[in-house]
């Protein structure tokens, strides 16, 4: 019995000491990279850390890059990228000790990496033990997740917020729950900085070849502005960057019958948020127009999922919308009552899908729209295999009249790589010596990055008891918002939410015209639109 007991202690003892040496040369391998940039929120994470790599190396930093969304790559500091190897298929945050010591083999001034944790605990054990970034990115909050976040959306941005670096700097985008973001940065010691989507311009986003959001090109230009990368040099690298193979696409069939189709696959947004941004701006740039018909794929495991997207089916006006999958009843009967009759129960767990693909296409008019929303397994990704056995759209008449698309088709976000992307933008695995810059200071201050009273934060209100987030303004020209429209949620009443105090010196917001902001004075997210503004709907393109 001794001996086993001794053999006992003598491995624990082995297995202590290695995990001890391995976490010292893992934090050898981080002081290797003097800035760290985490990635992390709800939406466009991968989209957005292709774009902070793309300006940095726009900038001429070595940078380093891993995604982690439809399909993880690594990416060197040449641009090319290769699939991250998995055992047994299986994510674990783990493998981010992996990615940082190839990472510091290149000895780069930048590693830019995708957060991959969910859970809480496992976020901040993300950011304190595995990347200790010097500069987070916090780019958005909404509805996914909620079981291991959740239940609410507040609850949803004090997770994400554990991924916020002591000491150090977060970017974010996210207006609606910026007071409560900027109360954890505060307890962290980190400086908040918001990324005003409004300051990127509708000519900057149309140097894109693929579709993108104002936000995620604000918070990569503001990254890229933390480490001196000039904002012209900056878009150029962005502009430079290959896309994640998740992007939003549209593709353009012609039916047996020659009827035209324009299909959206935005099953990648699985919120109601997301959704209706990308459908909104894809109706706002003309990549696909009305009559619009939606598509809705059910799960069995994602019954409250499938309720979301049948609620949000009056702010889209479709023409139909057809319920596959499996139970369908759940997602019609969240649709509003005035609006059930355009829905078409194509469902049900064996259904045949040529039979419901044809059904389908047979209601659809000469020259439509079809956005799949919803979840993509099951019949979803049959959907997607049928469209893509029709034949492309590639009328003259249609290129005549209609001006060049500043998109690019891209690939199904749900296979691999197509050749020609793999040639273009992944290596043989050999790779050219790159390279690297004279080092930077490698202090991880704030000071580091700023003159010392260059950032001024302002005070900012105080979340009180009786706090109530403020519907969300209209992304894009969207028609309302999914909180707007949600019985439970209240809509925001400044005299209600922010009533002066007697200690508060009183002066009117935005009374006078706003100073020149410094290099890096924050941006306070603007005020949120008047009541009775966000009620009124909007078309595509209509003054407001």
């Amino acid at each position: 019995m001794l001996f086993l007991y001794t053999v006992l202690v003598v491995c624990c003892a082995i297995l202590l000491t290695a995990g001890v040496v391995e976490q010292r040369r893992h934090f050898t391998n981080l002081e290797h990279i003097p800035t760290r940039v985490l990635v992390n929120g709800i939406r466009g994470k991968s989209s957005i850390t292709r774009l902070c790599a793309g300006a940095l190396r726009g900038g001429g930093l070595t940078t380093v890059a891993k995604t982690t969304g439809t399909a993880a790559r690594f990416i060197h500091p040449d641009a090319t990228e290769e699939p991250v190897y998995r055992k047994f298929g299986i994510a674990n945050v783990v493998e981010q000790i992996g990615i940082v010591r190839r990472a510091a083999a290149y000895d780069p001034d930048a590693l830019v990496i995708e957060c991959m944790a969910v859970m809480p605990a496992l976020q901040e054990i993300n950011q304190s033990k595995l990347i200790r970034s010097t500069i987070g990115v916090l780019c958005n909050v909404r509805e996914d997740h909620l079981a291991e976040m959740g239940p609410t959306l507040d609850d949803v941005a004090r997770s994400l917020s554990r991924s916020m670096p002591e000491g150090g700097i977060c970017v974010t985008a996210e207006r609606d729950r910026y007071a409560i973001l900027k109360e954890e940065a505060d307890a962290r010691d980190c400086k908040l900085i918001y990324a005003d989507p409004e300051s990127v311009t509708d000519d900057e986003l149309r140097g894109f070849s693929w579709f993108t959001f104002k936000e995620n090109v604000a918070i990569a230009l503001t990254v890229a502005e933390l480490l001196g990368v000039e904002r012209e040099t900056a878009l150029k690298g962005m502009y430079d960057a290959p896309p994640d193979p998740g992007v939003l696409s549209v593709e353009r069939y012609a039916t047996e019958d020659g009827r035209k189709l324009r299909f959206a696959n935005v099953f990648a947004a699985n919120d109601p948020e997301s959704t209706l941004m990308n459908i909104n701006q894809l109706l706002d740039l003309g990549a696909i127009h009305r009559p619009l018909n939606v598509v809705i794929n059910c799960r069995p495991d994602r019954v409250e999922r499938n309720g979301q997207m049948g609620e949000i089916i009056p702010e889209l006006r479709p023409e139909k919308v057809f319920v596959i999958g499996h139970p369908a009843k759940s997602a019609i009967d969240a649709i509003p009552a005035e609006w059930r009759s355009r829905a078409v129960d194509l469902g049900g767990d064996r259904r045949d899908p040529e039979e419901f693909m044809r059904e389908m296409l047979g209601q659809l008019g000469p020259d439509s729209s079809l956005v799949a929303i919803g979840n993509i397994h099951g019949q979803g990704e049959l959907l997607l295999e049928h469209l893509a056995e029709l034949p492309p759209d590639e009328s003259e008449e249609q290129a005549a009249e209609e001006p060049a698309p500043f998109y690019e088709p891209h690939v199904d976000p749900y296979q691999h790589y197509p050749e020609a992307y793999e040639t273009r933008y992944t290596g043989t695995g050999q790779h050219p010596q790159v390279h690297v810059p004279a080092q930077r200071t490698t202090d991880r201050s704030y000071e580091a990055y700023a003159p010392h009273d260059a950032y001024a934060p302002q005070q900012a209100y105080a979340p009180q008891e009786t706090y109530e987030p403020y519907a969300p303004y209209e992304p894009y020209g969207a028609h309302g918002s999914y909180e707007q429209q949600a019985p439970q949620q209240h809509v925001y009443t400044p005299q209600e939410t922010y009533a002066p105090q007697e200690t508060y010196a009183p002066r009117e917001p935005y009374a006078e015209p706003p100073a020149p902001r410094g290099l890096f004075e924050p941006r306070v997210p603007p005020a949120p639109p008047a009541a009775d503004d966000t009620q009124q709907w909007h078309s595509p393109g209509e003054p407001r």
